[in-house]
């Protein structure tokens, strides 16, 4: 008999027991990732993110997990309700908390639900998403939220009665590359130049820029990356960053395998890093950072340098972050992203979901004139 449990802190549940549910290599739903987002305190009570992580049971068996939290805010989601807030607001209703399914800080396309080997899929994904309504009921939660799911868990949503959205990323897709010449010949010849002159400005400058696997990254480095990340963010956004050094010294100590650094050295100090994750299948471009801007060199060591690695790595995917019209013409395709959302009120949640089939048609054209952008020499479109 299944028996759902809502944890406080996935400290709750062994290491072992989490990872034999999730089974996968993505590493933003493994238990040393989220728990060191927690142990760090950027998913904490304190921090607007209190963990609320839901689990199935079969009698005393762990069958299925989804990650999910009580949110107090909107931050680090990148599926952007800010403007339902503040309709909520405006009419004297609360609209946090709120219950999201997704991984913290990032906006990456992966497991959710993760539900053991041989159990029913969409008997148990029926079952979560009519828990969730009542655990929100409970707490007076104003909405639901899944982010990012892949799209059986989406449809399987859709189909419990949450309203779907849709949104775009750019990624990168490996055809079986030799090289980077070998990428760029699929390219038109004007957009080919244009590529190559950015990477020739940048090997103008004398610059190294060297890929460190995760076990070579120095404690120095990773102190290094840590104040240029903190610089960039307060350039941008007028903060230090959401993370703590606390948290990057322990995804250095506990999965050093899943991480890729791209430093960019001057004179052999270095002024600029990219920190990328990986699985067996795709390289995650997350986080940014440089004390010295230099043109292209955010192009070089972000995009150009994670396409090499990708091609002889024989990685299939490069999903380099959210956002950035400006990938498209160095070579990463528009594709499809997804969220599925329950709203509790009824009044506010026929009005979302009409603003969200308007929404939808809006991003099904938007995706469509970003097609026509591509600087392939014919459509090689991977929307879906």
């Amino acid at each position: 008999m299944y028996r759902i449990v809502f944890l406080n802190s996935i400290d709750e549940v062994e290491s072992s027991e989490w990872d034999r549910v999730t089974n996968t290599d993505y590493p933003f739903i493994k238990h040393c990732f989220l728990l060191a987002m927690e142990a760090a305190g950027a998913t904490v009570r304190k921090s607007g993110w209190q963990p609320q992580h839901l689990v199935v049971y079969n009698d005393d068996t762990m069958i299925a997990l989804l990650p999910l939290y009580i949110k107090y805010h909107s931050y680090g989601e990148y599926v952007f309700d800010w403007a339902w807030a503040d309709a909520y607001h405006r009419n004297g209703i609360e609209y946090y908390p709120k219950l999201l399914s997704a991984i913290p800080y990032t906006p990456s396309t992966g497991p959710r639900l993760c539900i053991q080997q041989g159990e029913k899929g969409n008997e148990i994904a029926a079952l979560v998403a009519r828990s969730l309504k009542e655990h929100a009921i409970e707490l007076e939660a104003s909405s639901i939220h899944l982010l990012f799911p892949q799209k059986e868990l989406y449809d399987w949503f859709v189909d419990g009665q949450y309203m779907p959205r849709i949104g775009t990323q750019f990624h990168w897709f490996n055809q079986d590359f030799s090289s980077f010449d070998d990428f760029l010949m699929i390219f038109s010849s004007r957009k080919r130049k244009n590529v190559r002159k950015e990477r020739k400005k940048i090997q103008q400058l004398d610059l190294d820029i060297e890929t460190i696997e995760g076990a070579d990254i120095t404690q120095e480095l990773w102190e290094v990356f840590y104040r240029f990340y903190q610089a960039t963010y307060l350039k941008r956004s007028g903060h230090g960053g959401y993370l703590t050094a606390d948290f990057f010294k322990s995804i250095a100590k506990v999965m050093p395998d899943n991480l890729v650094m791209m430093v960019a050295y001057e004179s052999g100090n270095p002024i600029a890093a990219a920190l990328n994750f990986k699985d067996e299948n795709t390289l995650y471009g997350r986080y940014w950072g440089c004390e010295k801007e230099i043109e292209f060199l955010h192009f070089e060591t972000c995009y150009y340098q994670g396409i090499e690695y990708c091609i002889q790595q024989q990685l299939a995917v490069f999903d380099a972050g959210a956002q950035g019209e400006h990938k498209i013409s160095r070579g990463f395709t528009p594709i499809v992203t997804r969220s599925n959302h329950w709203i509790a009120h009824p009044q506010f949640g026929a009005a979302i979901e009409d603003f969200l089939v308007q929404e939808r048609e809006g991003m099904k054209r938007y995706i469509g004139d970003c097609e026509l952008q591509l600087p392939f020499k014919r459509s090689m479109g991977n929307s879906e």
